[in-house]
């Protein structure tokens, strides 16, 4: 007998503690699934993000959730859309602390008191996916992932659109291709009890229906395979067609060819993923490659931009000795929030290799317990 017709679909408090994740990279219709999916009767925890002129809709985040990842993003000097392939091993290593385990787990534990089905939804959700895997197990619930497919060019697009992005294509290229690997090896582990999918936004937006009924089915999601034809009403009132306004190309980016084409083929390979069946050994082992092919272009990106580290340091070390000095001084060690270093463009921080990062942190006084 299936899970579903074990289950009263009339008795809600019968369904199984679940939580479903909804991964990816921000602008890729993250919010449009959590949004479903809540309207089709999984439970956002409360208070929600408000929405905003990027997403007047709402974003369906639980906002404790973006607070949580926010500190936890900044204790590893991670940024949310980080090109570094080390910036895993940075966040992963504050996951396992068992003190954010326990914290994260006692969150969500007090939620399956208002729906035993969850959806919790972040774009910085990602970096921390072994984090809530162990949350929702550890609270008796079964962890299932959704990760949203959009063109690359598009989440690009939409970012310096909505967010007024200044760190150019490039950047954002490589930081769609850094999240999308690491977040389909992330979640890898749920293949064998089918416990994660692959969407395409642009699935979502042409046939909602059959897209969440088919993630419904695939993750059995009560509350979606049981939903009533008001809740299905309410799903057609929230769903705008017209949310895919990009059309801009791959080629319309002008990424460095290498750059291109490793994002190119990634995407060919996610997108077999969101196929039936296509969730494969093959398909893995090639996405294994392009992970490994990224890393080395990334090493090799760091190997030539030494000049860019160096002036970096030297910049740091100027605005070091001129700034005023004594504890709690602007500037000072103590006052870590105004240290030059945090007025460093993202973009020059990113290219430090890790031995330097830490070196740079020594010499401005805010080395890491």
């Amino acid at each position: 007998m299936s899970e579903a017709n074990a289950i009263d679909p009339t008795d809600p408090a019968q369904y199984p503690r679940k939580v479903l994740f909804v991964a990816g990279a921000g602008r890729s219709g993250t919010s449009t699934m959590a949004g479903l999916m809540q309207i089709l009767g999984l439970h956002v925890p409360l208070p929600e993000v408000a929405p905003d002129e990027t997403n007047p809709k709402g974003f369906s985040e639980p906002q404790w959730v973006v607070d949580h990842h926010d500190r936890l993003l900044k204790e590893a000097l991670v940024q949310v859309s980080d090109s570094r392939p080390d910036a895993w091993f940075e966040t992963g290593r504050i996951a396992t602390r068992e003190p954010v385990r326990i914290e994260t787990a006692e969150w969500l534990a007090q939620h399956f008191s208002v729906n035993n089905e969850l959806v919790v939804k972040d774009p910085r959700l990602s970096w921390f996916l072994g984090l809530w895997r162990v949350a929702a197990i550890r609270t008796g619930a079964t962890p299932v992932f959704a990760t949203m497919l959009r063109p690359p060019a598009e989440v690009v697009g939409s970012k310096q659109t909505y967010y007024a992005n200044k760190l150019g294509s490039a950047h954002l290229a490589a930081s769609w291709l850094n999240m999308l690997l690491h977040t389909e090896r992330g979640t890898r582990e749920s293949v064998a009890d089918g416990g994660r999918v692959f969407v395409r936004y642009a699935d979502l937006l042409s046939d909602w229906t059959k897209t969440t009924m088919h993630v419904g089915q695939v993750l059995q999601l009560q509350h979606v395979l049981h939903a009533d034809s008001e809740k299905i009403r309410a799903g057609h009132r929230f769903v705008d067609p017209s949310l895919r306004r990009m059309s801009q190309t791959l080629d319309d980016l002008g990424l460095p060819a290498r750059l291109h084409d490793l994002v190119g083929e990634t995407w060919n390979e996610l997108n077999k993923l969101a196929e039936p069946e296509g969730d494969t050994a093959d398909v893995h082992a090639t996405l294994d490659e392009l992970r490994e092919a990224y890393t080395d272009l990334y090493a090799e990106s760091e190997a030539i931009s030494r000049s860019t580290v160096v002036a970096t340091e030297q910049r740091l070390r100027r605005q070091g000795k001129a700034a005023p000095s004594g504890p709690g001084a602007p500037g000072s060690p103590a006052d870590a929030s105004t240290f030059a270093a945090d007025r460093v463009p993202h973009g020059l921080r990113a290219m430090v290799p890790p031995g330097m990062r830490r070196g740079l942190r020594k010499m401005a006084g805010r080395e890491r317990g």
